[in-house]
């Protein structure tokens, strides 16, 4: 039996991991084989194959070489990028969140609900890009700030808001409250 990670799981809340399991597989005109799902996720959390193989205890070069036969190949399929050469192991994630693979947010249905669970579903990096000599982050950030209803005169902001044109009605309409007559969306 292999060795589970944790931290291998996680892949689920922020990818939508069975749509991707099924169209890797029509990739590879047969399922995908529980090291190949394992492997994945380990990408998908942002694993190196390196630490791949360290998490799980085998060797680099197999996991490296198994990831180039199976995996990489796969993916390319999957993407339009047969004759695309995987110049690092981030291409993989970066070519499946942009065919669309990635979660906006992490599911809601958490069993867990720890501390760090809860944070994570506020903060986490989307995507890390190295080019022209720079490092790009793309980081996802929630920011909740609770407000009584006595406090903010949500007419009044919504007014401000459209006088000082920072915002069109659509999201005006976001500070709306859930009483009948301000749930009348105006899209243009």
């Amino acid at each position: 039996m292999l060795p589970k990670d944790d931290s291998f799981e996680k892949a689920g809340r922020y990818w939508d991991l069975e749509t991707l399991y099924l169209d890797l597989a029509s990739a590879k005109g047969r399922r995908l084989t529980p090291t190949e799902k394992l492997h994945l996720r380990g990408l998908l959390c942002n694993y190196s194959p390196a630490e791949i193989a360290q998490t799980l205890g085998k060797n680099v070069k197999g996991v490296e070489t198994d990831l180039c036969a199976t995996l990489y190949r796969y993916v390319k399929k999957l993407v339009g990028k047969n004759h695309a050469k995987v110049e690092n192991w981030r291409n993989i994630t970066e070519w499946l969140e942009d065919a669309g693979y990635r979660n906006i947010r992490s599911s809601q249905g958490s069993d867990q609900g720890s501390a760090s669970t809860s944070l994570n579903d506020k903060f986490n990096i989307t995507n890390i890009k190295f080019e022209n000599n720079q490092i790009k982050i793309g980081v996802y950030l929630q920011i909740t700030v609770p407000i009584s209803s006595g406090i903010v005169d949500e007419e009044a902001l919504k007014r401000a808001m459209q006088n000082a044109d920072m915002f069109g009605s659509d999201e005006a309409d976001m500070f709306s409250s859930d009483e009948p007559e301000n749930q009348n969306n105006h899209h243009n």
